[in-house]
């Protein structure tokens, strides 16, 4: 059961990563917007160099993958049972899909989510070392 809470808070909180990541494209694009105007104050902005700019940014706080991956992970932790070693193996993923979100994260909030998620999965760890 405890396990089983603490996953759903982990599901929980990749839907807020999840439901977060595209605001902070948007933000990092209005900041460079309005950094481009502080800069060339009377010149024109190439509108085009801001979206190419903000698409480059967004490639690479994209956390898509690691998030499906996560869900993947979930789904099989609550579906197939495992055992103790194939929960800890779980556990391994769920942190390295938590540490790749961290490292691409360029949000506090997001920043917050993934100490929460890294707290539960060690937590999570702790019970998996009492069911070996």
């Amino acid at each position: 059961e405890d396990v089983g809470s603490r996953a759903d808070t982990i599901e929980e909180t990749v839907g807020r990563v999840e439901q977060r990541s595209p605001e902070t494209v948007a933000a990092y694009r209005q900041r460079l917007e309005t950094k481009m105007m502080e800069v060339l104050q009377s010149a024109t902005i190439d509108e085009s160099r801001i979206l190419t700019e903000a698409a480059i940014f967004a490639d690479k706080v994209a956390v898509d993958e690691e998030t499906v991956r996560l869900h993947s992970h979930m789904a099989m932790l609550q579906a197939q049972r495992p055992t103790g070693k194939d929960m800890d193996f779980l556990m391994q993923e769920f942190n390295r899909e938590c540490n790749t979100i961290g490292s691409k994260c360029n949000d506090l909030t997001i920043a917050q989510d993934v100490v929460n998620m890294k707290a539960e999965v060690e937590k999570i760890r702790e019970q998996i070392q009492n069911i070996e």
